[in-house]
């Protein structure tokens, strides 16, 4: 049996084989009832490698601006923490797809 010359291998295009996971947005809300040192607190400990110093500055700038995105990345991870902070009591926007 003769192998023909003429077969193809298929090639796979990297760019359609890789999908992207779904990326979001964690947004905290100002309320009028949780203090800057909560936030902050809630923040460091929920949030992964946030320093003290950078939960200090999103807490002030949630209370400047009205709200702060506080994490972004992926879907299911965002979730998760948003779940967590919501548990704190912290006042959130919902999850936001990127």
């Amino acid at each position: 049996m003769k192998i023909s010359e003429n077969l193809t291998t298929p090639v796979l295009d990297l760019k359609k084989a890789k999908k992207k996971y779904p990326e979001a947005r964690i947004i905290v809300l100002d309320d009028n009832f949780n203090t800057f040192e909560h936030v902050a607190i809630c923040l460091v400990r929920i949030i992964p490698r946030i320093s003290e110093k950078k939960s200090w500055l999103l807490a002030l700038e949630v209370d400047r601006e009205g709200s702060a995105e506080v994490w972004r990345g992926p879907f299911e991870q965002a979730e998760l923490y948003h779940q967590q902070l919501v548990s704190k009591g912290l006042t959130m926007a919902p999850i936001e797809k990127t």
